[in-house]
């Protein structure tokens, strides 16, 4: 049988947790590196440069958790992948061999033509359908040591977000379209992407991976345009997983990804988060670790095991 163990955090369907140590366990760890510059090109620069401090630490934590499957956020992308393969490499060089890689097309940076966030300018990094200064910065990709079948994905990346069932779309004081009409008509729901990637774990073993980065949910004004996205982008797979956008995906299954929304704490529509965790289809929704057990109390409503990140300010 095989086992699976959450690292960082995600969310797993119809599968049980054991020690690593278990020959048949497979390790799966979501993490948003952040390893993103501010032009096309750059973090490739410093990836092969072989000296950043960055990504030498990034290596270190990587390392130490060695992932079978490892989800992540917050790394440029550009399509012949050359970012990701570097980073990779330098993976393969600390002893971990990630053969099967994939980062598909996104939303972040991805242009529109149109004021997407009603400050009346047209161009600006929050004016893409996600947020980005250039096409793929900070998007996502997924390390595996396991075949993907690329041919089994489903990507919901281009989905509108006014076609998402119970659609929490912004309006204005007087209930127009927030900011336009015309920015509804072409917003789509993610803000970098949101994919089902069957792995194949064992020939008779199929894991599918739900993975994504919600935007988050702040930086905005009234009509709450950055909130409701943020609840909505987690509300996906809860829709997901009750059959309402698409079938759900066999098990078992992996939700591995960032929210960028707590429970309890902090800004945002904290209900959609606990929606999510309580799908009757889901079970280890509570990713403890030592480092958040060890860190500065921070008077959270929540449990401080269960933290992922404390951002001053915003909670």
């Amino acid at each position: 049988m095989i086992h699976l163990v959450c690292a960082l955090w995600l969310l797993v369907g119809t599968a049980t947790t054991t020690a690593h140590a278990n020959p048949d366990t497979i390790r799966i760890a979501t993490y948003n590196i952040e390893l993103t510059r501010d032009g096309p090109g750059l973090a490739l620069r410093d990836i092969r440069r072989g000296d950043d401090p960055q990504v030498r630490a990034l290596i270190e934590v990587i390392t130490e958790v060695r992932p079978d499957i490892l989800a992540l956020q917050g790394i440029d992308y550009d399509v012949q992948l050359q970012t990701l393969t570097a980073f990779a490499e330098v993976l393969g060089q600390a002893g971990l061999d990630y053969t099967h890689r994939i980062a598909l097309d996104t939303n972040r940076g991805r242009r529109t033509g149109i004021d997407l966030d009603g400050d009346g300018r047209v161009g600006d990094a929050s004016d893409a359908q996600g947020f980005g200064r250039f096409y793929g910065q900070g998007a996502m990709a997924v390390l595996s040591r396991f075949p993907v079948d690329t041919a089994g994905i489903r990507d919901f990346t281009e989905l509108l977000w006014r076609d998402l069932p119970m659609a929490q779309l912004p309006v204005t004081e007087a209930g127009a379209p927030f900011p336009s009409d015309a920015a509804w008509q072409v917003q789509r729901l993610s803000s970098s992407g949101h994919w089902v990637l069957p792995i194949q774990i064992t020939p008779d073993t199929r894991l599918h991976l739900m993975t994504f980065h919600a935007s988050p949910p702040v930086f905005d004004g009234p009509e709450d345009r950055n909130g409701r996205r943020n609840a909505d982008e987690i509300l996906l797979w809860d829709h997901v997983l009750s059959g309402r956008l698409q079938a759900p995906p066999d098990p078992p299954f992996v939700i591995a990804g960032s929210a960028t929304l707590d429970p309890f704490d902090s800004d945002g529509r904290n209900a959609a988060i606990r929606t999510l965790l309580s799908h009757p289809n889901l079970q280890n929704t509570d990713p403890a670790s030592n480092g958040a057990r060890s860190a500065k109390d921070e008077g959270h409503i929540g449990d401080n095991a269960l933290d992922t990140v404390d951002w001053s300010g915003v909670g």
